[in-house]
């Protein structure tokens, strides 16, 4: 079913929904267990940190950039597609008639390294930032959420004498020294 490749890939793997961590889990114990780990070398579940605000608390909690997909680093052969492919709570690789397609490189950067980019932005949790365009042109308001992958950010601005969460794309707002 699978061709075999020299060099190992990044393929994406659909799972059951909120079965990424069971599924990454039992991969890599399969892998141990088999002594696999020069064909699948790496399996992920790409999160990201996002601040809650829950009764009144804020706190830090790790929310998931893709549910219902696992990206599994892996030379492409019979036996290592099988293994995947086998894993409980996977239903199948993405591509076209489930044939396993590699990411390119440029999409293994946006999808695994999130955090390197929420810090490349300059903007992070807890910074003041003034809205340059827009219907909240020149508001101000503190930043509670960074979303690197779609260049987004949750900023709390006061309106009618209170806090108001809104989402403003990050070219629209620079950052209050």
């Amino acid at each position: 079913m699978a061709t075999d490749s020299k060099e190992p890939c990044w393929y994406v793997v659909h799972t059951y929904s909120g079965y990424e961590n069971k599924v990454k889990v039992n991969l890599e114990k399969t892998v141990v267990n088999n002594d696999m780990q020069d064909l699948i070398q790496d399996v992920r579940v790409p999160v990201e940190e996002v601040i809650e605000v829950k009764n009144g608390k804020r706190s830090v909690a790790q929310r998931k950039v893709f549910p219902g997909y696992v990206l599994v680093n892996m030379r492409m052969t019979n036996e290592s597609w099988y293994v995947v492919r086998n894993t409980r709570g996977v239903t199948g690789f993405v591509g076209p008639e489930s044939k396993p397609i590699p990411l390119t490189p440029e999409e293994v950067d946006n999808m695994i390294n999130t955090e390197k980019k929420s810090l490349e932005m300059g903007i992070g949790v807890g910074e003041v930032v003034r809205i340059l365009s827009g219907p909240l042109v020149d508001f101000t308001g503190k930043v509670t959420e960074v979303d690197a992958l779609h260049q987004k950010l949750r900023v709390n601005v006061e309106m009618f004498g209170r806090e108001t969460p809104v989402e403003v794309e990050l070219d629209q707002v620079q950052k209050i020294n």
